[in-house]
């Protein structure tokens, strides 16, 4: 068997790195294939590294754009690379525009898609990301969901039941892994307590008025509960064009991981916009403060540590009094997020009912019609 493996941005790695050490020691050939969605060469290789993944195999340097101009980028390069590699099953990762585009160009080429963290659901169609993961769990083959309301929402948009597999949270395999690394991090002369926050999406950075009345609020929690602010690059560029004066925050530049999750884990609290912290703070039960209205992670609700405040500073102000005075949410840890999520899926890969013999002739006849065409346009020229 020969894997494929699609990672597009930083929090792709963190998914990928437990399958593909799982696969790797059960012997399975396989292709890391980076497009090069999100990339800054200093971040990307120092997380390769904490993350102990090899270098990728084929890096497509992409880079940004419109979401459209973007998603084509990366089908019209990642076609030749599937029809050179011919992998049995191609895993894509999450919700970036990579994950879609991937899945796009497979299901035109009848290679088989399986999806790590399918099922989530925002159910805000203005998210971009939303619009990934409908189209890519609708054209995925395995589908391997992190929780039970992935599993439920998979089933009430028509996916066959035999698709879907639970097999836990892979962003925690990497957590629990790197977790004792991280607690040996010293704390950079940071307070001993201290509010952690991020913010990148572009509902809350985008908008001038909303990002000052954002940073306006950090200020005031910042006189009772100093505030630790690593800014992404997309921020820092939006502060610098408002105008905004944020001298009073300790401010740093984006850390590796495991730096980053040392400061999660002795945050006070955590406020975010993330989706992936929504689900890390859960697992090492810090309370999570998330700016936004939605989530497309609801167990983190329902048994974790966050709760969502949207724009309204107000109840951002209302929920940290809360943390402050000891009245936080309790919490559970989800069942599945035990570290093994990627064992299990690697497992599903090697064990489950193989493509049919009609399936395989059609995808041995995609590529050689592939080559035929490719072979009759050079000798055209």
């Amino acid at each position: 068997m020969h894997i494929l493996h699609v990672v597009g941005a930083r929090p792709n790695f963190m998914k990928a790195a437990p399958v593909m050490r799982a696969l790797r020691e059960r012997g399975v050939k396989q292709t890391l294939v980076h497009t090069g969605q999100h990339y800054d060469a200093n971040m990307s290789d120092v997380f390769f590294l904490q993350l102990a993944m090899p270098e990728p195999d084929v890096n497509m340097g992409v880079g940004s754009g419109s979401h459209a101009k973007q998603t084509a980028e990366v089908m019209a390069r990642f076609e030749p690379v599937v029809l050179e590699r011919k992998p049995d099953v191609v895993l894509v990762y999450g919700d970036v525009n990579s994950t879609v585009a991937a899945a796009l160009v497979c299901a035109k080429l009848l290679v088989s898609v399986g999806h790590v963290e399918a099922g989530l659901r925002s159910f805000d169609r203005t998210m971009p990301e939303e619009i990934n993961r409908l189209v890519t769990d609708q054209l995925a083959d395995f589908l391997f969901t992190p929780s039970e309301d992935g599993d439920i929402n998979l089933r009430r948009e028509g996916v066959s039941p035999e698709k879907i597999h639970r097999v836990g949270n892979v962003m925690i395999d990497s957590l629990v892994r790197l977790l004792p690394a991280a607690m040996q991090c010293n704390g950079n002369g940071l307070p001993e307590r201290y509010a952690l926050v991020t913010l990148h999406r572009p509902a809350n950075v985008d908008d001038g008025r909303v990002l000052k009345r954002i940073l306006e609020s950090l200020l005031a929690i910042n006189k009772d509960l100093d505030v630790v602010f690593p800014v992404h690059p997309r921020t820092r560029q939006r502060i610098a064009e408002f105008g905004i004066d944020v001298c009073h925050l300790h401010l740093l530049e984006p850390v590796p991981y495991i730096e980053f999750l040392a400061l999660q884990s002795r945050a006070t609290v955590v406020i975010t916009d993330s989706g992936g912290i929504q689900e890390e703070t859960t697992y090492l039960k810090i309370p999570c403060i998330t700016m936004r209205d939605n989530t497309e992670r609801p167990i983190t609700i329902t048994m974790g540590t966050n709760v969502l405040v949207g724009s309204d500073i107000g109840k951002l102000r209302t929920e940290l009094s809360k943390v402050l005075d000891g009245k936080a949410t309790s919490c559970a840890i989800p069942p599945l997020w035990d570290g093994r999520a990627g064992e299990r899926i690697a497992d599903i890969l090697l064990n489950v009912r193989p493509v049919s013999e009609t399936a395989e002739a059609k995808l041995s006849a995609s590529y050689s019609d592939h080559e035929r065409q490719t072979a009759e346009a050079a000798g055209s020229k």
